[in-house]
Formats: structure tokens, sequence, C-alpha cells
């Protein structure tokens, strides 16, 4: 019987048993087969076919990006560098609706899949996205194909027209409403908010004729490729955000403001990139306990034998809804709160000062 997806890592030794279950191994699988799917692929490879349950994951993420357009951010005299409050205002409307945007998809277990999806969006009380709110889109999806909605053919195209199309929304959500990063470790990531677009894009660009790893320097090349690959849109969209506004408008080097993607970028190969992406996500994500506290177990996503329902380990959970027992990793939703580089631009250039 279904149920609505619910908490249970809380401790070391839950997230102990998470790494070692069947349901890990399922979604890091699955992430894995993503991956692959795309090898040697850009966004508009001719071979991907669309098959009408991409066609209908396409127009429930239209619906999503049409309810964003319902909330516009109200204008006022005070700048913020943190997230806008008309966001819990999607985010209900989302969440509200979610059953009914996935009715047309999949008529059985809707209050799994609703939970993921609704889930993929943010936090709506903090304000943020991070790469556990990605998570849950992906196990959104991976619960279509346990339930044989999506088919292993589908796989292509659900990375190239439904993730991209995910991604997009995304992009225009963080930019809408100034989403925070869900934790950050500053400039020593990725990205602010996102993990998978590096981990797939590396895959489409395996066997470039003449894209090297290098190549993400050259302003001229990211920009032609930005829509034709997934890896260069990340990088062109970081370096549009995180750049100066002094006197010349330089933008700053991705080695000052994104060292991790400056270092990858010597990596000798793609294939390379690509294989350390699927490590490193396993380490930085799927194995950090202030992620996975928050990953949610149902029916379809099993819950790994041997946790217990329910904890007393006297520590009590803060409005953001886990346990704070635990040392600040990479990826934690709490600490300090982090103003998202995109807040700390438009702020700057709505009250027309300059970074100092």
């Amino acid at each position: 019987m279904y149920f609505k997806p619910v908490r249970r890592v809380f401790t070391q030794d839950d997230l102990s048993k998470w790494i070692d279950s069947d349901t890990y191994n399922e979604v890091l699988n699955f992430i894995t087969q993503l991956q692959e799917s795309v090898i040697d692929k850009a966004n508009d490879d001719s071979r991907v076919a669309t098959s009408p349950i991409i066609t209908k994951l396409i127009h429930l993420i239209d619906e999503i990006y049409q309810i964003i357009q319902h909330h516009p951010v109200k204008k006022d005299k005070d700048i913020s560098r943190f997230g806008k409050v008309e966001f819990r205002d999607f985010y209900d409307e989302v969440a509200s609706k979610s059953t009914d945007l996935i009715q047309p998809i999949c008529d059985t277990a809707l209050i799994e899949t609703s939970t993921y999806l609704a889930n993929s969006w943010g936090d709506r009380t903090r304000i943020d996205y991070g790469s556990g709110h990605e998570l849950n889109f992906i196990c959104f999806l991976l619960c279509l194909y346990k339930l044989d909605i999506i088919q292993r053919n589908d796989f292509s195209a659900l990375i190239l027209k439904v993730f991209t199309k995910y991604m997009a929304t995304m992009r225009c959500l963080q930019r809408t409403y100034w989403l925070e990063p869900a934790g950050s470790h500053g400039v020593w990531g990725l990205d602010d908010y996102h993990f998978l677009p590096f981990l797939f894009g590396a895959a489409q660009l395996c066997n470039h004729p003449h894209m090297k790893p290098k190549s993400i320097h050259n302003d001229e090349l990211v920009e032609m490729y930005r829509d034709k690959y997934i890896y260069m849109e990340c990088i062109d969209f970081i370096n549009n955000i995180k750049t100066s506004t002094n006197k010349q408008q330089e933008k700053l080097s991705l080695r000052w403001h994104s060292p991790m993607l400056d270092d990858i970028s010597a990596a000798k190969s793609w294939g390379k990139i690509r294989e350390g992406m699927i490590k490193m996500y396993k380490v930085e994500v799927l194995g950090k306990l202030p992620i996975i506290q928050h990953f949610m177990f149902g029916e379809i996503l099993k819950c790994p034998e041997g946790i217990p329902e329910h904890h007393d380990d006297g520590e009590i959970e803060s409005d953001c809804g886990h346990v704070h027992g635990i040392a600040n990793t990479w990826g934690d939703c709490c600490g300090i709160k982090i103003p998202s580089a995109i807040a700390a631009s438009e702020s700057i250039k709505r009250a027309g000062v300059p970074f100092d």
C-alpha cells in the first residue's frame, strides 16, 4: 500500500544502513544509467526520440513554469539579498496541484510521486534550494521508472528534454525569487545549487572532437555551446551571475569564484571527469547526512532495514525540519543563512552600488 514518504535517516548509524541498502543502489544505478544514456549526445541530438511519456513530462514542467507567472515578486523599497517570500505562494500552489499535474502521467501511487515532485523545487520555509531538492526530482523520475511508466529507452530524452526543462525552470525560480543556496562550501563547490547537471553534462562531451575540459575558459565557446551541452550552460550561468560590477564591468575569473571547476578543467579528458563526478556524488550527496536526513522513503523507495521508525536521541528539530546534533558540512541546510550570488548581483544592480 502506498503512503506519504517520510524521513527516516537521522544518525550516522542510519546513514551507514542507507549506504548499504538496496534503495541507495537503486538511486545510484538510476543516475549512472541516465548519465550513460547521454554519452556523446547533444541536447538537440536527432537520434533521441520523444515518446508520449516524455511529452507529458515536458508539459508537466511547463505547467509548473506557468505557476511562477501567477506569483510575481512585489516591488518594494527595501532591497534584501535573501529569498523572496512570494516563493511560498508558488510552492503552495505546486504542492496543492501536484497530484492533478501527475494524474495524466500516472494514476497510481500519487501520494508518493506527488511528494517527491512537490519537494523538487526548494524549501518553503527557508526559501532555498540545493542538491537534496534536485535529488527529489530524480526520485520522482525513478518512481515513474519503477512503476513502468518510464522505459529504459526513454533515458536519453529524460535528460536531454525533461531534465534540461527542469533546469531551465529552476534557473527561473532562482532568478525570480532569489533562492538561497541550501548550504554551501563557499567557492569550494561545483555550483551554489546543482550537482547533477555537471554529472550528466560531462557524459555528453566525452568524445567531442574539439571541446576539451579546458574549453570552459573560452567564453566564446561557452556562449556558442550553452544551449547544446548541459555543462556549458552551467558554466555560462555561473559566469553571468558571479561577475564584478566595478568600473570595467569585468568578469571574475573562474579560478577566483569557482576554483573546483577550474581544477576539474585540468583533467585529461571528459571521460575522467564523468567517472569522477559519479564518485564525488556518492561522497558529497548520497553519503552526506545533512542531505540524506531529508531523503524520504515510501513504498516505492523503501526505507533500509534496521533503521528505527522513530528516534529518541535528545535532539531537537529546528523549523527547517532536521536534527542539528551534527557538524555542518557541505550541503547542510543549516548554519548561517547565505544569500545567493543571484541575490547579491541583482540587489547591487538595483541599488546602483558597485562592489568594493
